[in-house]
């Protein structure tokens, strides 16, 4: 590693002519730090070689030899220096921002594998991200994606989408950028996303049972050639539970000492506890198990616990004149009668395993019989007119 002055003719006339090395470097007498690189390719470059405040070697490029003099460079160092005097690493921000990752590499090197352990819906965020927004955003640098651009797209997401699934990319970007902050991901200060109101969703479907509708819907599951339909959907009513949570229950999840059903993997990948009243567990009691099934409920043709009851749950609604009628709908109607009860909104949302309490505001319906109940009641204390 010779050390020479560098200068313009120096520069000009250095060649790299030793055939057992690819490169070779001369350092400069007059300013320690600069350092000159020729390749046997004939290209020369100027570096800055220095140890950071950690004692480790840097040597960052400062431009091609062709670009600035010597002299220029050495000004250029001696500032370089004097700013590492003061604590301050000049090319610490140039480090930070080659390792910002892109979008489409935070997602698929951090976010997926995370996501992945816990939640269960990890395939749609994929195809959402892969469908809407990584063709549009995926190769720039997560620092340099700003509100503006989370706007564009969205505004033209809505074009073609209802409120509710614009909202969903929305929500699935804030998530994304609320990790990279909070995993300190370099140049991640902020959120962009964070600001950007939601869509107004008019096309949430509120349906609950009223009035007779209950006895309706009984009457009809009676005659159901499905047998185990009535209990199946008595349960959910009682319960507030998925179809999903009561297709994959068991008979070891159900406590009846202590009147908890355990769902171990919920819709948020969590455990869940559902209070089990007496009426359930009267009924509950009255089931007969499977002689080689632990599921609850199995289809008596083929020992196997049920996928689906779609098509007997189709031709019971029918039958009680109620065609618009899902099964979902029996888990709004659940919140809706606690909470006509009297019951709190905190306390549906514990039973419904909600996160979020406006989650169960939604399903927390309350009858015109309860709101002028209510009006009633203030009225009483006013007194009359």
């Amino acid at each position: 590693m010779p050390s020479v002055k560098l200068t313009k003719g120096f520069v000009n006339d250095a060649v790299c002519d030793d055939d057992g090395m690819a490169k070779i470097s001369y350092y400069d007498s007059v300013v320690s730090g600069l350092v000159l690189e020729v390749y046997k390719s004939g290209r020369k470059t100027l570096f800055f070689r220095y140890l950071d405040q950690r004692g480790a070697v840097r040597q960052p490029k400062i431009c091609d030899a062709r670009e600035l003099s010597v002299a220029k460079v050495r000004k250029l160092i001696l500032l370089y220096k004097g700013q590492l005097a003061m604590g301050i690493d000049p090319f610490a921000v140039r480090r930070e921002q080659r390792s910002v990752p892109t979008l489409e590499e935070f997602v698929l090197s951090r976010y997926m594998p995370y996501v992945k352990n816990y939640k269960r819906s990890w395939a749609t965020d994929l195809s959402l991200l892969r469908g809407h927004v990584l063709p549009v955003l995926g190769v720039q640098y997560m620092d340099l994606i700003k509100k503006s651009h989370i706007l564009d797209l969205v505004f033209k997401h809505r074009e073609t989408h209802k409120p509710a699934s614009t909202n969903r990319i929305i929500i699935l970007l804030r998530y994304i950028y609320n990790l990279a902050v909070k995993w300190e991901i370099d140049g991640i200060k902020e959120n962009p996303v964070r600001g950007i109101p939601f869509y107004e969703e008019n096309n949430k479907r509120e349906r609950f049972l009223e009035g007779d509708e209950v006895q309706r819907l009984m009457a009809a599951l009676d005659n159901s050639k499905n047998k185990s339909l009535k209990s199946m959907v008595y349960m959910l009513l009682l319960t507030g539970a998925r179809r999903g949570e009561l297709l994959k229950a068991k008979w070891d999840q159900l406590d009846f000492s202590r009147k908890i059903w355990t769902v171990p993997l919920s819709k948020s990948g969590k455990v869940r506890h559902i209070p089990m009243s007496d009426t359930l567990c009267e009924m509950l009691a009255n089931l007969r198990p499977h002689a080689t099934s632990d599921y609850v409920f199995v289809n008596e043709v083929t020992g196997k616990p049920f996928t689906n009851f779609f098509r007997a749950w189709d031709s019971a609604r029918l039958k009680a004149n109620m065609p618009d009628l899902r099964v979902h709908d029996l888990r709004h109607s659940f919140a809706s009668f606690l909470v006509n009860g009297g019951r709190s909104i905190y306390e549906v949302q514990k039973i419904l395993g909600h996160s979020q309490i406006k989650t169960t505001q939604r399903y927390a319906h309350l009858s015109n019989d309860s709101l002028v109940s209510a009006a009633n009641e203030a009225a009483r204390q006013i007194g009359a007119y």
